[in-house]
Order: structure tokens, then C-alpha cells, then sequence
């Protein structure tokens, strides 16, 4: 099982959602970086669950602790480990994990894949709660790229069928600041409203609903990225997909830009007062041949319903080879979507951060 990632920097991810800790290395760090500790904890706040009942009521402190390669509030230049520790596992409620397979879980590849050995409680390395050490570490790579001045922000786009206003075509730092700083970042309140009564409907039946994440990425100056291999959008793409429970990304302020005449979907350019080139839309996302064209690079992620619900449905145990029904008991989520705006905006800011470092 493969938990490494990066280009020039490095990522290797540990731990299973009941196991003892969850915990991320980051290799090639720079040495002397100053780090906000707090800044990465308001980050931590924002993902962690059991806030109210609109998440899984799994209470996680999401407290890190860091075990090498930072000293005296600077980094040392060493691999920079950090360590969470699992303190409200209920691992009773997914014994039965091993015979019957919950729908679109990974418990069924997994299986196949680990020949029955991989840990089922909780989904093991396959649950978000490993999205936790992923925040940490987009957390230290928004502030590399603050001091570069660029900023990555995300907000909720839609719920279910319930849709939030998009970015504004000059969406700038202080906006995704404004945003930031709401608990539910939604553009227009009124929409949140509606979104949470969609959500606590799925909760009172027993169901699940997903939604949309739109994320920019503002300060980026035009030449950044490769055509073909190593765009921009082939950077991110991969690092977003592996967020759990992704299951589209598109570039672009458009619903589907294959609806749109070519005439539509062009972003015509035009020099602004102070002579920098802009474009009139941004229906292409700030990236044009795969490079970054000086607008915010914005894009869409779209979460699925999460899988963990309370209704009866129908599966396989692969012990007795039979077709049964299951019934999910634990902790879980009527939606992920508000939870996981700064996983995206996490592994954006990795995915620029990396990029950025291999053009020096």
C-alpha cells in the first residue's frame, strides 16, 4: 500500500482511523521557516468532526504534535513528522465489517486487493480522518505561499441541489479572507440556510447528501505549469482525487463548459489600467495550455453523498458468499461537504507549493 507522494516536495501519510495515531512526514522542507502553529490549528478546527450535528458526532481534538524536523518555532531543514493521536474510537461498531461489505465503501476492492487484512474499522487508511494530517501540511504550505502572495481559499458551492453564487471573475486575496473567516463559507447566506435544512432532511431519514467545493488560488502570475504532463490542472487533479469521497474536478467558473460556444467559453484578453493583462471571464480557470495566465486559478470539486447510512441496504458477505442486507451503526456524516472545504484548499496549496518549488 503506497502513501507517498510529492515531486520536490515529499508526503508520506500513516495510521488507520482507529489505529493508535494518524500522521503525515514532510520531506524537503525548507530549513529556518518560521511556522504559525496557531494558524495551522484554526486550519485543524475546520476539518475536525463532532462540532454539531451536521457532522459524525466522533469527537477529535485533532491536537498534532510534531516529532521531528522543527525547533525553537523554526523548521531544521530534517523531515517534519507529525503525529495525531486517535482518542474517541469505537471499534465495536465495525466488527461485522469483515463479512459484509458496506456499498460504495472501499471495503469490497480492499478485500480483494489486501486478501482480507486490511483494517475495516472505520474505513482504516482508507477514511477521511486521514484527511487530518493532510490539513496540517497544506496548513504550512499556505503560509510558504502567503509570503510569495498567494492565497488559496474555498467555499461551498452547492448542497445537494441548493447552489451558492460563484467566485467574482478578480476574485482577490481579501475576498477568500472574508470568506475564510465564516464557519460555513458560502457567498450569499441565504443559500446556506437552505443548504442546512437539505442536510438535516437527509439527517432525520437516515440518508446522506454531497455538494460542491469551489476553490481559488489568487496572487499566481502568469508562465506557471507545462503543457501536456505536468499542467497545472495534471498537478492538482491527482491530489484532489485523493481526497475520500471525490468523485469529479473541473477547471473553470462554468457548470459544464461543453454546453457553451466557443464564442462563450473564451476568455477575451484586455490590459487594465495599470496595463496588466486580464481576461473579461474566467470560464477557463486561469489556465490556458495547461499554464497559469495571470487570472485565479479556480476550480470545482464534487463530493459524493457520504456512503455511511443508517437505512437497511443490500450487499454480499464474502464469508458465506451469500446476498444479504446490512443496517451501518457508528458515527458518521449527513454531509461532508462543509467539513472537507479545507482538505481542498489543503491539497491545492501542496499542489502549488510543489509545483512552484520545481520552476525555481
Amino acid at each position: 500500500m503506497s502513501a507517498n507522494w510529492g515531486h520536490h516536495i515529499e508526503l508520506s501519510l500513516f495510521g488507520e482511523s482507529h489505529g493508535k495515531a494518524i500522521g503525515i512526514i514532510i520531506g524537503n522542507l525548507p530549513a529556518g521557516i518560521q511556522l504559525d502553529l496557531d494558524a495551522i490549528r484554526k486550519d485543524m478546527k475546520r476539518r475536525a468532526p463532532g462540532q454539531n450535528k451536521m457532522s459524525t458526532q466522533r469527537k477529535e481534538a485533532d491536537e498534532f504534535e510534531i516529532l521531528s524536523g522543527f525547533l525553537d518555532g523554526y523548521t531544521t531543514g530534517a523531515p517534519l513528522c507529525c503525529m495525531i493521536k486517535n482518542t474517541s474510537q469505537h471499534s465495536k461498531d465495525y466488527s461485522y465489517l469483515k463479512e459484509k461489505m458496506r456499498p460504495a465503501h472501499s471495503d469490497y476492492p480492499a478485500y480483494v486487493k489486501y486478501k482480507g487484512f486490511n483494517d475495516v474499522r472505520g474505513g482504516g487508511h482508507f477514511s477521511g480522518r486521514l484527511t487530518a494530517p493532510i490539513v496540517f501540511a497544506g496548513a504550512i504550505a499556505k503560509q510558504l505561499l502567503a509570503k510569495e502572495g498567494i492565497q488559496v481559499g474555498a467555499h461551498i458551492l452547492s448542497v445537494k441541489d441548493v447552489k451558492d453564487e460563484r467566485y467574482p471573475v478578480n476574485v482577490d486575496g481579501d475576498y477568500l479572507s472574508s470568506l475564510a473567516s465564516k464557519q460555513y463559507p458560502v457567498i450569499n447566506e441565504e443559500a446556506w440556510a437552505n443548504m442546512q435544512a437539505v442536510i438535516e432532511d437527509a439527517r432525520l431519514h437516515q440518508n446522506s447528501v454531497g455538494g460542491k467545493i469551489e476553490c481559488a488560488i489568487t496572487g499566481l502570475q502568469a508562465g506557471l505549469g507545462n503543457p501536456f504532463f505536468d499542467s497545472v490542472e495534471s498537478h492538482l487533479a491527482p491530489l484532489l482525487f485523493s481526497i475520500p469521497a471525490v468523485k469529479a474536478v473541473s477547471f473553470g467558473d462554468l457548470d459544464d463548459i461543453t454546453q457553451s460556444l466557443g464564442s462563450q467559453a473564451n476568455d477575451e484578453l484586455y490590459y487594465d489600467e495599470n496595463k496588466q493583462v486580464k481576461t473579461r471571464t474566467n470560464h477557463n480557470g486561469g489556465i490556458t495550455g495547461g499554464i497559469t495566465n495571470g487570472m485565479p486559478v479556480v476550480f470545482n470539486v464534487s463530493i459524493k453523498p457520504t456512503a455511511s447510512i443508517s437505512l437497511k441496504q443490500n450487499t454480499i458477505n464474502v464469508k458465506t458468499q451469500e446476498n444479504e442486507t446490512l443496517e451501518i451503526v457508528g458515527r458518521h456524516d449527513p454531509c461532508i461537504v462543509q467539513r472537507a472545504i479545507v482538505v481542498v484548499e489543503a491539497m491545492a496549496a501542496l499542489g502549488i507549493y510543489d509545483m512552484m518549488e520545481g520552476f525555481k
